[in-house]
Parts: C-alpha cells; sequence; structure tokens
C-alpha cells in the first residue's frame, strides 16, 4: 500500500531533521541556536512504494521519486547525459538552497557525490556513481509513474548497485 503524501513528507522531516543534527542539541557554546539548513530538497531519503511491486526506493525530502538513466553507464559514465530536450521531461536532481553537499537520510548508505551539470542548471547529486533525475508526469510524492519509461529509466533503491 502506498503511503499517503503527509506520512512521506513527515517521515522526510524527520531523516532530515535526524542528518541535520547529527546528535548536537542544536545550540552553539554561546547558546545561540545553529541555524538550520537550507538544504532539504537535497536529502535522500528511502520510502515504501508500489511501483508494479512493493519496494523501498529513494526520494527527495519532499517525498518525489528520483530516478536514473541506463544510458549514464559504460562508456557515458562519469558524465550527465541527459541534456536539453531530455531534461525538460526528466529534470536532474540539483543542490538547492545553497548547499554544498547533499545529505543521505536514515538507512541511505550508497555514496553520495555532485557534478556540475551542463546544462548549467547546477550541480547535480549523484548516488553511487549514478546522476539523479526527477519525472516530470510524477505529480506527487510516492508517484513512480517513470519506473521502466523506454526501458531505460528505473526508480533509484537504497541499495543501487554503483555505476560501472
Amino acid at each position: 500500500m502506498r503511503p499517503g503524501i503527509g506520512a512521506i513528507s513527515a517521515a522526510a522531516a524527520v531523516i532530515f531533521m535526524a542528518g541535520a543534527c547529527g546528535g548536537s542539541n542544536g545550540t552553539t557554546g554561546s547558546n545561540t541556536p545553529t541555524p538550520t539548513p537550507t538544504a532539504a530538497p537535497n536529502v535522500l531519503a528511502k520510502a515504501e512504494t508500489v511501483a508494479g511491486q512493493s519496494m523501498t526506493i529513494l526520494v527527495d525530502s519532499r517525498g518525489m521519486t528520483v530516478y536514473r538513466w541506463s544510458t549514464d553507464t559504460g562508456a557515458n559514465k562519469g558524465k550527465i547525459n541527459c541534456v536539453g530536450g531530455c531534461a525538460a521531461v526528466w529534470p536532474p536532481f540539483v543542490l538547492t538552497g545553497g548547499a554544498a553537499s547533499p545529505v543521505a537520510g536514515s538507512g541511505v548508505t550508497g555514496t553520495l557525490s555532485t557534478l556540475p551539470n551542463p546544462d548549467g542548471k547546477g550541480t547535480q547529486i549523484l548516488y553511487n556513481g549514478w546522476p539523479l533525475y526527477f519525472y516530470a508526469k510524477d505529480q506527487a510524492p510516492g508517484d513512480t509513474t517513470g519506473q521502466g519509461v523506454g526501458g531505460k529509466w528505473f526508480v533509484v533503491p537504497p541499495d543501487q548497485a554503483a555505476n560501472a
């Protein structure tokens, strides 16, 4: 059963806060509150979903599904290949809010890295070497309508193998 928008949003918020706090009490030595990072959209979290089957996938802090493109491997590895018209349908998952790096939520154990987006859209987030994208037709948290599109676009599970 697919969780509701509120459940995903609440879970993502809890995961973000746990990752952002890092076990501190949120204050500095002068009892001045530590500023809350503005990087919430850069958090990768896990969510249970139904994409033809029940599975755990990666989502951003809003609960929006992220995808990988099978073309971003082999000779194309280490590059962002979905640009121009492709990126209009598959927008890149980029750093926002002045964040220097993405944040992994609870249970997200893969390697996060970044590359400059060749279309000038910012710094794109990679998971285990795979550039991450959204699907323009996904309208609400938990949507997975991009799964299997063209036999090349796939949701990203937390145990996604490294890009070879």
